[in-house]
């Protein structure tokens, strides 16, 4: 099969690699549609170790199985034995895997392997560009739960116009808080997801008095953890999804004055899926139309794109 591999710092591959074989109790996806996520840029970039080369990167997929049936995929494979698992915190488990990360390869190639429980049936009328958001929606999705879950309230500031953000954003409204702002430091995103009903805001235009019972990080560095810390109120919570930078940001002593909650979010557990490809199918996510599509032999350059800031998208999907 045709793969896109990556081989080093900044280097992606088209390659003839071997069909994968399932293994025991496993099913193989024909991928249609497969997202790059911001963690495939940190591999791409050569910033995580956890994604060695040569690897074929790529999370965010949706297809059909061998038996014909039309599918997302939660790439997230967990144990079901350990405290984490038991306690309904699948996304925790010690021993869990997740399709581009050894030992299993990713989604930007015609075929992955994987537990039936990993495939999430999609409705006919979903087309899988729409299915492959299910995985960064779902992030959002679970932040979102845990922060309202946590005692947050509306209204909401999330920082990003990624993928990540514009799937917290939209779960924040699925879940009940009308009120959302999404603040995005790129005019031609912000025209882009303006003119697709999202309240949209420069980050110059967030002024001191600016509050919110919920700010969602969906970036995840330096200056936008400061963003985060001074414009929660109250009592208010952040949700920190993105992984960009590891130090940095957080005005403690505010956090601590004003009795903030912080909350670091990492992926979703396997019902936030569910629920979040439910709310897809149900339309209560809206119309998912803020993707661009471009073949996967094209995939090398739409990375290059992504990191130029030329892609006005949220979201690129690959196509083999």
């Amino acid at each position: 099969m045709k793969a896109l591999v990556y081989t080093g710092p900044e280097h992606l591959e088209m390659r003839d690699v071997a069909d994968p074989a399932p293994g025991a109790g496993e099913i193989r996806v024909r991928v249609r549609s497969s997202g790059i996520c911001g963690s495939d840029m940190h591999a791409f970039l050569g910033h995580d170790d956890r994604r060695p080369a040569p690897l074929t990167l790529g999370h965010e997929v949706a297809g059909t199985t061998d038996a014909g049936m039309r599918v997302t995929v939660n790439p997230l494979n967990a144990c079901g034995q350990c405290p984490a698992c038991l306690a309904g915190r699948d996304n925790l488990c010690p021993k869990r895997q997740i399709i581009s990360m050894p030992p299993r390869e990713g989604g930007f190639a015609e075929y992955i392997t994987l537990p039936p429980v990993n495939a999430i049936a999609i409705p006919d009328a979903m087309h899988t560009d729409q299915a492959a958001l299910a995985e960064p929606i779902a992030c959002g999705w679970h932040a979102v739960r845990l922060a309202l879950a946590a005692g947050g309230t509306g209204p909401a500031l999330v920082i990003g116009g990624g993928a990540i953000g514009v799937g917290a954003a939209l779960s924040l409204v699925a879940q009940g808080v009308s009120d959302v702002a999404i603040v995005e430091p790129s005019q031609a995103r912000r025209d882009y997801l303006d003119a697709r009903g999202f309240a949209m805001r420069a980050p110059d235009t967030l002024r001191a008095g600016d509050q919110f019972g919920v700010v969602i990080d969906a970036v995840g560095i330096a200056p936008t953890r400061a963003q985060a810390s001074a414009h929660a109120r109250p009592g208010g919570i952040i949700a920190h999804i993105g992984l960009g930078s590891s130090e940095g940001g957080l005005d403690i002593r505010r956090m601590t004055l004003q009795e903030i909650t912080f909350i670091g979010t990492y992926t979703y557990t396997a019902p936030d899926f569910r629920a979040t490809v439910a709310a897809m199918a149900d339309g209560r996510l809206g119309p998912l139309d803020w993707t661009e599509t471009r073949p996967l032999t094209e995939g090398a350059r739409a990375f290059a794109d992504i990191r130029a800031g030329k892609v006005a998208a949220p979201k690129i999907i690959l196509k083999p």
